[in-house]
């Protein structure tokens, strides 16, 4: 992450989506087709804001985020999500 090359603008901030579960609590083994996106994800960059609305997640923070939210990107092989601050529900 130290090497990141992307950079988002405004209120835009860069999330990488935590690993889907495999297992439920109880021990069941979820297969590939029956996974759920995750829903949340680590910030790993931020945007300058904006005059309005300036940014108030910092990179580290683990947070929760809409099922739809964002748009999907790969980058040196690693999957990314980038998405607005209004669309982050919360930070966990």
């Amino acid at each position: 992450m130290s090497n990141l090359t992307i950079k988002p603008l405004a209120d835009r901030v860069l999330v990488e989506p935590a690993a889907a579960e495999t297992k439920t609590s109880s021990g069941i083994i979820i297969p590939d087709t029956a996974k759920e996106k995750p829903q949340r994800g680590i910030v790993v960059a931020v945007g300058p804001g904006t005059a309005d609305n300036p940014v108030t997640l910092t990179v580290g923070d683990t947070v929760l985020y809409g099922k739809y939210a964002g748009t999907e990107l790969n980058h040196e092989g690693t999957d990314y999500l980038i998405m607005k601050e209004a669309d982050i529900l919360a930070i966990v």
